[in-house]
C-alpha cells in the first residue's frame, strides 16, 4: 500500500501553525502519529515552548507499537528542561519517523537519524516545498541570535498614514486581521510617539484570542511616555519593557514604580544599535517581533534593512487634504510587495519579504 507521506505532514503543519508566536525561543512543532492507515494521536508544541510536539502526540498512547510519527521538524536530541524527544519515540516504540525539516539548533542538527536509526527506528527526511518559508523565523533566531522582525503600517491610497478626522485609516476586517498578525508574535515594539497620540493597547481583541497580550517593548529615548495610558492597565498581565538612555537611569524609576521593566542604552542611533537591541530582546526569551509605529521609525528601519517581513494594509480611499505623515513615504513608495489573497472588502493587503 502506497502511503501518502506529504498528506499527514501537511497535517502536521495544520498543527503547528496554530501555536506560532505562543512558543518563545521553541518553534512551534506539529506531531501525528499513524497506525494501520489510521491517525491515533496528534500533538503541538505547547504554550511558552514545553513539552514538545512529539512528547504531546505519544504521551497518552498506549499501544502505538509500530505506527509512525510525522513531525515537521527534526525530533530533538538534547536534554533541556524536558528530556529529549527521541527518548519517548523510542520508548513508545515508534517504526518510522518522517520530517520535514532538518533542526538547525547545532545540539540537534542531523543526530536524530542516527541516534534513531541505531535503535532500529526508520527515519526519513522528507522535504517540502509547500511550506519552504514556514521555519524562515526559527532559522533566523538560530542563524542570527536575534529577533525576527515583521512590521506593519496602514496606509491610504494616496500614501498617508494619519487621518485628521479619523482614528482609522483602514477598515474594520483589516483591523482584525492586524489584531490575528499580533497573535502570531510574543512581542511588539512602538515608541512612546506612536503610544501617546492613539493611547493604543497593543493586544489581540479577537473572541477567542483576547487573552494573548504579546509582550510589549516601547522606544522612549527622551522619557515623554504619558503617565496616564489605557495600558497600564495591562502592565500586570504582561511584561511592558521601557527602553530609555542610561542617563535617564533616574527619572526611569518612576516608571519602574507603575510596572515597567526598564531597559538602559546608550543610544538606538545606527543600525548596529538596533542589532543591539533585537538581541537584548531576543536574550530575554523572544523571537518574533512585530513593530507598530508610525511612518518615522519605520523608515529608520527600512534605511536601514532591519526587518525580515513588512505588512501593508492599504485602504482604497484617498484622503487628500484630511490626511497627513509625519516623514516622507518615498521608502513606501518604493517597495513592490506581493497582493495577499485576503479578501478584506475594500483595503488590500501587501506583504515584502526582505
Amino acid at each position: 500500500m502506497t502511503v501518502n507521506h506529504k498528506y499527514y505532514l501537511n497535517l502536521a503543519f495544520d498543527l503547528a501553525e496554530k501555536n506560532i508566536g505562543q512558543t518563545k525561543l521553541n518553534p512551534s512543532v506539529g506531531s501525528v502519529v499513524v497506525k494501520n492507515g489510521t491517525i491515533i494521536g496528534s500533538g503541538v508544541t505547547s504554550l511558552n515552548g514545553r513539552p514538545h510536539s512529539e512528547f504531546n502526540a505519544l504521551k497518552n498512547l498506549k499501544n502505538c507499537t509500530g505506527a509512525s510519527l510525522y513531525t515537521t521538524l527534526e525530533p530533538c536530541t538534547h536534554f533541556g528542561k524536558t528530556p529529549p524527544c527521541v527518548d519517548i519515540i523510542t520508548k513508545k516504540k515508534i517504526k518510522n519517523v518522517y520530517y520535514a525539516f532538518e533542526d538547525p539548533d547545532n545540539r540537534t542538527y542531523k543526530k536524530a537519524k542516527k541516534i534513531l536509526e541505531t535503535k532500529g527506528i526508520k527515519t526519513k527526511l522528507i522535504p517540502s516545498s509547500k511550506f519552504l518559508k514556514f521555519y524562515k523565523s526559527y532559522f533566523w533566531n538560530k542563524y542570527h541570535s536575534t529577533a525576527y522582525v515583521t512590521a506593519k503600517i496602514a496606509i491610504t491610497k494616496d500614501y498617508l498614514t494619519i487621518n485628521r478626522k479619523n482614528k482609522w485609516i483602514t477598515n474594520y476586517t483589516s483591523r482584525k486581521i492586524a489584531h490575528l498578525l499580533r497573535n502570531k508574535h510574543d512581542s511588539i515594539l512602538s515608541t512612546s510617539k506612536s503610544i501617546n497620540q492613539d493611547n493604543s493597547l497593543l493586544n489581540c481583541r479577537i473572541n477567542g484570542l483576547n487573552n494573548n497580550k504579546p509582550d510589549l517593548f516601547i522606544i522612549d529615548l527622551k522619557l515623554k511616555l504619558k503617565k496616564k495610558l489605557s495600558l497600564n492597565n495591562l502592565l500586570k498581565t504582561r511584561k511592558t519593557y521601557l527602553i530609555t538612555k542610561k542617563t535617564n537611569a533616574k527619572k526611569s524609576l518612576v516608571y519602574k514604580k507603575l510596572g515597567y521593566k526598564i531597559i538602559l542604552v546608550d543610544q538606538l542611533n545606527n543600525k548596529n544599535d538596533f542589532v543591539l537591541l533585537s538581541k537584548k530582546i531576543y536574550n530575554l526569551g523572544y523571537s518574533r517581533l512585530l513593530v507598530e509605529s508610525g511612518l518615522t521609525f519605520l523608515n529608520y528601519l527600512l534605511k536601514y534593512k532591519l526587518i525580515n517581513d513588512l505588512y501593508i494594509f492599504k485602504s482604497n480611499n484617498k484622503l487628500g487634504k484630511n490626511g497627513k505623515n509625519n516623514d516622507t513615504s518615498s521608502f513606501l513608495k518604493k517597495i513592490h510587495p506581493k497582493l495577499l489573497t485576503i479578501n478584506l472588502i475594500n483595503d488590500k493587503l501587501f506583504k515584502k519579504e526582505f
